[in-house]
């Protein structure tokens, strides 16, 4: 007897139901800062309530500092299709960077500070992590202006209650 599975298929509701997605940023590198905007702009676009909690690394996304100057390295990743010998080369980091950010602006994709605002324009919520605020001595004024607040894991579990979560 052969059995057949239906894929399950998933009911997406009206605008302005109540739809939340969390976001959470735990990497800076110029690699892995996109992926979670693009996420919050495409939802925002959606109608959906977004709410993004930067955490750990993800603190030079939205340090004043750093944010501008994230970098995107080859190195022990195999995804780059570079022969492994080449990806430790001295200079390879900053070529590898050059590199994406001329691919991400052949594309019209915004620089991150950019991003920020679009998708604080949009109605989205940037938080920061008090642990990792206190593990690295930032203040509120060393983060992008448009941080809302600097709030614990717990309150961050609590804003986002009935939220998609989706880990970065």
């Amino acid at each position: 007897m052969t059995m057949t599975l239906e894929a399950p298929v998933p009911v997406f509701e009206d605008e302005g139901s109540g739809r939340k997605l969390a976001i959470i940023c735990s990497k800076g590198s110029l690699d892995m800062a996109y992926p979670g905007m693009v996420l919050a702009n495409a939802a925002l676009g959606e109608g959906i309530e977004t709410h993004l909690f930067f955490t750990f690394w993800g603190f030079d996304i939205i340090n004043k500092e750093t944010m501008s100057h994230l970098q995107f390295t080859p190195l022990g990743n195999p995804a780059t299709h570079m022969p492994p010998m080449l990806m430790g080369l001295p200079g390879m980091t900053s070529f590898a960077t050059h590199m994406m950010r001329k691919q991400i602006e052949g594309i019209d994709v915004p620089d991150i500070p950019e991003f920020l605002e679009m998708i604080t324009d949009s109605g989205g919520h940037l938080w920061a992590c008090k642990m990792s605020a206190d593990m690295m001595h930032l203040e509120p004024e060393d983060l992008y202006e448009r941080v809302e607040g600097i709030i614990s894991a717990s309150d961050f579990i609590e804003l986002s209650e009935g939220a998609q979560t989706i880990f970065i």
